[in-house]
């Protein structure tokens, strides 16, 4: 009887721990959002988010300020169309501008919200124009390169003219 008892005891242990390792796994893969916060959903419009995904943070100042909701595309203007959940206690102007950086050389990617001047704030339902899309680094590879092909050969060293 009292070994059965410890068995249970053991057994509700084992789950505990189980269950909050999986709590963390989720947390830190971004899979998992507990937030009791208020927020208020905004829509911006980028020409390429890159690797961008939903549930990436959105960030001012390096503070997490609201979460990226879901990811779609407008077939009308060509556009990815991102909306962003952000918390309440944090307001923007409405000609604030959003970009999307990268944490570190290969980090995941993030939404960097720069606040404007206006008097006015953003609400529910606003949608943000002013963007800067992701960086690409195939991108920028080529375009190092086919700049370096456009300037032509170099000479070789010791070679006479």
């Amino acid at each position: 009887m009292e070994k059965s008892k410890s068995d249970v005891w053991v057994g509700i242990f084992v789950l505990l721990g189980a269950a909050a390792l999986l709590f963390l796994a989720l947390q830190s893969a971004n899979l998992l959002r507990l937030s009791f916060q208020p927020t208020y959903r905004v829509t911006a419009r980028f020409d390429n988010i890159g690797g961008l995904k939903a549930q990436s943070a959105v960030k001012s100042a390096g503070v997490v300020v609201g979460r990226v909701e879901s990811i779609n595309f407008d077939d009308k203007n060509y556009q990815a169309s991102v909306v962003l959940s952000l918390q309440d206690r944090y307001v923007f102007p409405k000609d604030s501008s959003l970009k999307i950086l990268t944490s570190g050389l290969l980090g995941e990617q993030y939404i960097g919200v720069e606040a404007g001047a206006d008097e006015k704030n953003l609400a529910a339902g606003d949608v943000i124009t002013t963007t800067q899309s992701a960086v690409v680094l195939e991108n920028l590879i080529s375009q190092f390169l086919y700049n370096k092909a456009a300037d032509g050969p170099t000479p070789a060293a010791g070679a006479k003219k």
